[in-house]
């Protein structure tokens, strides 16, 4: 993705951290008969390299044999994002030289999947997944509390897919290429707006805090 330098985050820590806090992904891949895309929630191993995205999709999807045939695909995680007025901008008062903007923060990450077909490999990937979103529940609901003979039908629907991540980038486009005065403006605005998320990005990013 297009990367000015003032919006690229390199650390392999704070991608993965977002990646952690934002698990569905866009998967995309470009094969003989075009492009296609799927929204697939994901879970971040960090082992090895620069980590692996292991996730489950329907035997049914076509893009599973896409995968198969080892062709290159991207995954695009999604986070906060909002729209900049000018209205936001000090300097705004001083030039009216400012026009609108959208802030956002993604993370691409590029690799080849290996597909799994094994319960074995199928059955602790969905204990896993589910305990990562279950575990801050106050009564967190269990794989094991389907019906085994349930569960068996489900998995047998399914092809496991663990994709390690070959190149990741990383984009915080939180305004940090304004001047201090219109950093503040844009924060108190998202704040204003009830956007304390994107608010709280801004003035971390831009040294306001």
């Amino acid at each position: 993705m297009y990367l000015p330098s003032a919006f690229r985050e390199d650390a392999l820590e704070v991608q993965h951290e977002f990646i952690r806090a934002h698990p569905l992904a866009v998967l995309t891949t470009a094969a003989a008969g075009g492009l296609m895309a799927n929204h697939i929630p994901c879970l971040l191993r960090a082992d090895g390299g620069q980590g692996v995205l292991c996730m489950h999709m329907a035997r049914a999807n076509p893009q599973v044999a896409e995968l198969a045939a080892g062709a290159e695909c991207l995954l695009v995680f999604h986070g906060p994002q909002s729209y900049v007025t000018p209205s936001w901008y000090a300097s705004k008062a001083e030039t009216h030289k400012v026009v609108p903007t959208w802030n956002f923060v993604a993370v691409h990450a590029w690799g080849r999947a290996r597909l799994h077909d094994d319960p074995a490999w199928l059955r602790p990937h969905l204990e896993a997944l589910t305990e990562s979103q279950e575990r801050a529940r106050a009564q967190p609901w269990r794989v094991d509390e389907a019906p085994a003979d349930f569960l068996g039908a489900m998995m047998r629907a399914i092809v496991g897919v663990e994709i390690p991540i070959e190149r990741i980038e990383g984009k915080w486009k939180v305004s940090q290429n304004r001047s201090a005065a219109d950093r503040r403006g844009v924060a108190q605005g998202l704040r204003e707006s009830g956007d304390p998320a994107m608010a709280a990005l801004v003035a971390r990013r831009g040294g306001l805090d």
